[in-house]
């Protein structure tokens, strides 16, 4: 067909210039421009049964590629369908690019009956996402697209809305045009003075500790470097699961939610905070107040006094800070840092059974079977926050992928689809409950279509067990929770994968062991 040159040619020409090469959408009626220009652009599309597939697909992807995500979704339906997967994104500071046509220009807010109008479609999404960019001009677009990519290579990734008006993406565009240039941003780094101060409170304490958060992922090799020049333990929140290797000495695994690791960084004389707001969702209601000095490292300003004041704030990307720390450290006092990662080891490995222990043998079961830098993928149910987090050690960030911040159920498998496209060559599992795989159940299809061999591991306990169990402590009566799920096994055959249901953990290795050598998805139901 006849090469036309309009704003969806803009958009893939924007997005071949950022690297771009896997995205993942869906066709409608809005954004056929968009998909015009990608038809033979060589970027790999990916086609999910639902949109929100899509994001948790490209969130999966950026994780373990290191490169922004980018869904493409048609206007109203469409785009609120990805939703809950961007809002996922967000809370733990992925980069996502969603694109989407909005009403043609003039038309906005005037509620004519348009097809798939919302009454505010940005307003919506920036709601949700770091912010949402509306464009008003076709040469917008490339520029557009630049900024959005420049900010995350300088700040905190986050997911960005851009909405093209229809009108733009059906309009002409010339061939070369470009319109005005994105300016280039400058990543912050601290004063010489302030890193100074850090390295002689560091230098000079004699029980460091550090916590390290999913903003420390990318700079695992800095912190274990700091660490073992400090002898400084490591926790990490379960965002910064595997920043270093959890089968370090000094490494307490992502354990920050446990009462034993966090005494320990209350007791230290100097804590290190690297890329962690201390959330609720880090500390599971738990509190850290040290009375000692504490020092933050974050990309984001915003982040830099959140829940807990800070004597020196470090801003900045981490890795460049820590190694400024590691040069300026000629010394240091010595913390015994593995006598008390060898004490409060053993504390907390009680403290993780008191809710891990019915999910501790199948962790050991499929580390056991599979290669260690196998990565997995799950969702917010108790196989994950209860098992994997605490009994399967990582050795590399987002080797598990966990919705950590939004605790959400369906992440599991569209996210696996994700990763295994970023890494074809390592091994990828997916480990949920059978509730939350029925958010997200016919992404099967896509993993088929994709020939991903993903063994689908699902713990069937019949129903949504955490809340079962919520309902039975608070005294009311069992509603909503025992829900009926299909004969999983056969569903993974009827998806073009395969199936095989097994009555407790008997058969698990083998099974999962051939699922990975397989050319498709392979559901393996477990019976509890």
């Amino acid at each position: 067909m006849t090469a036309v040159r309009n704003g969806g040619a803009a958009v893939v020409a924007a997005l071949l210039t950022e690297g771009v090469e896997v995205v993942f959408g869906i066709p409608g009626t809005h954004n056929l421009e968009i998909y015009r220009a990608l038809a033979g652009s060589g970027i790999r599309h990916v086609t999910p049964r639902h949109e929100q597939g899509a994001g948790y697909a490209a969130d999966g992807y950026a994780r373990v590629s290191g490169r922004p995500g980018v869904v493409i979704t048609t206007s109203g339906p469409g785009l609120t369908n990805v939703t809950t997967a961007a809002a996922t994104a967000y809370a733990d500071s992925v980069p996502l690019l969603v694109i989407s046509p909005g009403i043609p220009r003039g038309l906005e807010g005037k509620n004519v009956g348009w097809l798939h109008e919302v009454k505010n479609q940005q307003g919506h999404m920036d709601a949700l996402l770091e912010r949402s960019v509306r464009v008003s001009e076709i040469d917008e677009i490339g520029p557009a697209i630049a900024e959005i990519f420049d900010r995350w290579r300088v700040g905190r990734p986050r997911p960005v809305h851009l909405e093209i008006p229809l009108d733009l993406l059906e309009g002409a565009w010339a061939l070369g045009g470009k319109g005005p240039t994105a300016a280039q941003r400058e990543m912050e780094h601290p004063s010489a003075e302030s890193l100074t101060a850090a390295a002689r409170l560091l230098g000079t304490a004699r029980r460091v500790s550090i916590l390290a958060g999913g903003g420390a992922r990318g700079a695992g090799v800095e912190v274990l470097r700091l660490a073992e020049l400090l002898d400084a333990p490591v926790v990490t929140t379960v965002h910064g699961k595997g920043v270093i290797s959890e089968n370090h000495p000094l490494s307490l695994g992502a354990s920050a939610r446990l009462a034993p690791a966090q005494t320990l960084l209350n007791d230290s004389d100097v804590l290190l905070i690297v890329g962690s707001e201390l959330g609720d969702s880090d500390l599971w209601g738990g509190t850290i107040a040290t009375s000692g000095a504490v020092i933050r490292i974050d990309i984001d300003p915003g982040q830099l006094d959140k829940n807990l004041a800070a004597t020196i704030e470090l801003e900045g990307d981490a890795a460049a800070i820590l190694t400024d720390l590691i040069v300026l450290l000629s010394e240091a006092a010595g913390s015994a840092g593995q006598v008390r990662a060898g004490t409060a080891r053993g504390e907390i490995e009680v403290a993780a059974l008191v809710d891990g222990a019915p999910w501790r043998e199948v962790q050991e079961v499929l580390r056991m079977a599979l290669p260690r830098a196998t990565i997995v993928a799950g969702d917010s149910a108790q196989v994950s926050y209860y098992g994997t987090v605490h009994f399967w050690p990582m050795d590399e960030p987002n080797q598990f992928l966990y919705p950590t911040g939004y605790a959400t159920l369906g992440y599991g498998l569209p996210a696996a689809i994700g990763a295994k496209l970023a890494a074809p060559e390592r091994p990828v599992i997916v480990l949920v409950g059978d509730g939350g795989f029925q958010f997200t159940g016919m992404e099967l299809v896509t993993a088929a279509e994709q020939g991903l061999g993903l063994p689908v591991i699902i713990m069937n306990n019949s129903g949504f067990a955490e809340i079962r169990d919520q309902q039975i402590e608070r005294g009311i009566d069992l509603i909503g929770v025992d829900i009926t799920g299909p004969d999983f096994a056969a569903l993974g055959v009827a998806c073009n994968g395969y199936g095989v249901r097994l009555n407790g953990l008997d058969g698990l290795a083998e099974a999962v062991t051939r699922a990975l050598a397989a050319d498709r998805p392979t559901v393996i139901e477990v019976v509890l």
